[in-house]
């Protein structure tokens, strides 16, 4: 198998589970030097540098708006040497029953085998609007 095709083949199971509200491909792949770049600029743009940055920091924020695991759901991938861009939509309601389905462009790097960089481009006004300002405190992988 290439390296495309192993790397696509990663971020293909990360959406499946994201898709099913399952599974630990993420978490298991996800490199301890990892960053994950929220593009624009917005309150949630900033680079989030480490695992701990990345799983406790941002993800950790995003997903106590929801009562269960945030769904997204990913329609297509290109992968090319190290880098894999996917388009997904989420479907989400959140905990104030607001809907929460953005759309995104996500272009990851894969480097031997674990998830290296993330860079996210979606619709800002929609994450602002509904779950509001992101914490500066939780920027840097602390709870507030």
């Amino acid at each position: 198998m290439s390296e495309a095709a192993a790397n696509k083949k990663l971020v293909q199971q990360v959406y499946a589970d994201s898709a099913s509200r399952s599974g630990t491909t993420f978490a298991d792949n996800l490199a301890d030097d990892a960053t994950w770049i929220v593009t624009g600029q917005y309150s949630w743009s900033h680079e989030f540098r480490g695992r701990d940055a990345i799983q406790d920091g941002l993800m950790g924020h995003f997903r106590s708006f929801f009562a269960g695991r945030p769904r997204t759901v990913a329609f297509n991938f290109i992968a090319e040497g190290d880098q894999v861009v996917v388009e997904a939509r989420g479907d989400n309601v959140t905990r104030a029953g607001l809907r929460y389905d953005n759309q995104y462009c996500m272009v990851w790097r894969i480097e031997n085998g674990r998830i290296k960089q993330i860079k996210e481009y979606c619709d800002s006004a929609l994450v602002e609007r509904v779950l509001g300002p992101f914490p500066e405190v939780r920027k840097h992988g602390l709870r507030p």
